[in-house]
């Protein structure tokens, strides 16, 4: 649960007829002769709680207000991995980090072949493929496939038929984009600064405008599209031009409760970047001026509105296509933001892989004409599920040589809005398991095996193991690991842990320690 919707778990009758909305209990399928487009719009280090419709009293998101009033909103969905790339691969091929050895950023699965990306099976089914702006997959061929593609990021790291760095050089404004983006970012406090850059020359307009370009083109070939419109935002740096800055004033942002947490009580990591003084991750400073925090959260926010904007952009031009009823429409993210949760700043990916602030993310699927409308699910969803439930909803047909998915298909809570039967939720970084319940989470820490270069500790001569209790400690401020009331629920969690370990591949995980790493195994 958010900090900041205490208790908007409304039952789904109760938020129908506060909404006015209502619930679909039986849809037909699809006919042959009008396949659904499926649009998948995106953002990156989305807070969930960080909306409108999931009970924030500030942030401005009447886009994905109305998605979730006409859809199905997942109010306990997580990412496989809080980081960009990994979370990314998982969502797009329908599996765990472990399996396609993929647990950070710099990480390129050894054996790229033998996962059939998301793009490629809606290939494989007749689908014109598109995907605008912040891609952000390994830099092999599992990022390519697609029929059209621009990115918004350095296209070295997403190679794309057109760039948005090319296009602010032809139009001049490369150095006023580098001056929010580049090396003088770093100077700044928290990452923040207004850019000098117009609303309609950020990144964001650059990837609603070539989305909408190729919504038009599909219109015009009648053919069924997979498009991901993919925006940067809100994700550091927080630099948002005076536009949308404009709507959050500094002195009004509300402070969470944890802010002030004791340092002690982190993981070592998170521990450094809270001493920190040294910009521009600065926390240290912020702790004694908190004033540092109130701007980083209203930057952040404007960032979350500017998406939510751009976003209804292209939802426009999906309606004036005439293509919005025939579209299935998603909105995610690949991992949260901690919003000055715990005194912290972004997602301090490598330090942890436990706190609901960066595991859990937005999740909204709608399409009025088939779906449930104004429902919110609260079963524990995982974003690679993503794969299986387009699959399923649509009747996709899969490759002789298809991968075995590891997600569970949404359609029961999409068609009927009923409970889904997952009893636990699971997210791996490098060093840190984690395994959710409906009421606890467990993280546990394990041998990283041989760090990165740019490593230098070793979280498991530092850290205790991590245990919550979800419902009394919202926050996530009391380790309960040494709690003896609890012990009965931890040998639950280790268990769950245990047998999902023993079932899922990690020979994506073992083969990159052995090709990259010079090792032999992983701990699991």
């Amino acid at each position: 649960m958010d900090t900041y919707s205490k208790a908007v778990s409304l039952s789904r009758r109760d938020f129908l007829k506060a909404a006015g909305v209502s619930f679909v209990t039986a849809v037909p399928a699809w006919g042959k002769s009008s396949r659904p487009n499926v649009l998948l719009l995106f953002s990156d280090q989305h807070h969930a709680g960080a909306m409108g419709c999931a009970g924030h009293p500030i942030v401005k998101t009447p886009t994905m207000d109305r998605l979730a009033a006409n859809g199905v909103r997942f109010g306990r969905a997580y990412c496989q991995d809080g980081i960009c790339v990994p979370s990314r691969t998982a969502m797009m091929t329908g599996l765990y980090p472990r399996t396609t050895g993929c647990l950070d950023n710099p990480n390129n699965p050894v054996e790229p072949g033998r996962y059939i990306m998301l793009q490629k099976l809606f290939k494989h089914n007749g689908y014109t493929t598109g995907c605008f702006g912040k891609r952000h997959l390994p830099r092999n061929d599992m990022a390519l496939g697609w029929d059209s593609s621009a990115t918004t990021i350095n296209p070295k790291l997403d190679p794309s038929d057109e760039n948005y760095h090319d296009w602010l050089k032809a139009n001049g404004l490369y150095e006023k984009y580098r001056e929010a983006a580049g090396e003088a970012i770093m100077d700044s406090n928290l990452f923040c600064r207004i850019s000098k850059l117009k609303a309609e020359q950020r990144d964001a307009a650059y990837t609603a405008d070539k989305t909408n370009a190729f919504l038009k083109h599909c219109k015009a070939s009648e053919t069924p599209f997979f498009c991901w419109a993919t925006f940067h935002g809100p994700h550091q740096p927080y630099t948002p031009p005076q536009k949308w800055a404009d709507m959050y004033k500094p002195e009004e942002m509300t402070l969470p409760a944890n802010i002030d947490e004791p340092i002690e009580n982190l993981p070592h990591e998170l521990q450094g970047w809270r001493r920190n003084k040294k910009t521009p991750w600065n926390l240290g400073a912020a702790a004694e001026n908190k004033d540092l925090y109130r701007t980083y959260l209203a930057y952040y926010y404007a960032q979350v509105t500017e998406v939510d904007h751009y976003m209804g952009v292209i939802l426009e031009q999906l309606n004036r296509l005439g293509l919005a009823e025939n579209t299935i429409i998603i909105y995610a993210s690949d991992h949260g933001d901690f919003t000055a949760h715990h005194g912290m700043t972004e997602k301090c990916a490598l330090g942890h892989n436990v706190y609901e602030d960066t595991l859990r993310v937005p999740l909204i699927i709608s399409c009025p004409a088939r779906f449930a409308k104004g429902i919110v699910c609260e079963s524990l969803v995982e974003l690679l599920d993503l794969y299986p439930t387009l699959i399923d909803v649509l009747n996709l047909k899969t490759p002789a040589k298809m991968q075995s998915l590891a997600g569970i298909s949404l359609k029961p809570a999409l068609r009927q809005g009923k409970s889904l039967a997952r009893k636990y939720a699971f997210s791996e970084n490098w060093s840190q398991l984690t395994v959710i319940s409906k009421r606890y989470k467990l993280g546990r820490w394990i041998d990283p095996g041989p760090l990165p270069k740019y490593r230098t500790r070793d979280n498991r001569q530092r850290n205790p193991d991590m245990l919550f209790d979800l419902q009394d400690d919202r926050l996530e401020t009391e380790n309960q690991i040494a709690n003896p009331q609890l012990a009965e629920v931890k040998r639950e969690l280790d268990s769950a842990l245990q047998q999902w370990i023993e079932k899922t591949p990690a020979a994506g995980r073992d083969k990159f320690v052995e090709s990259q790493l010079g090792k032999t195994r992983l701990l699991r």
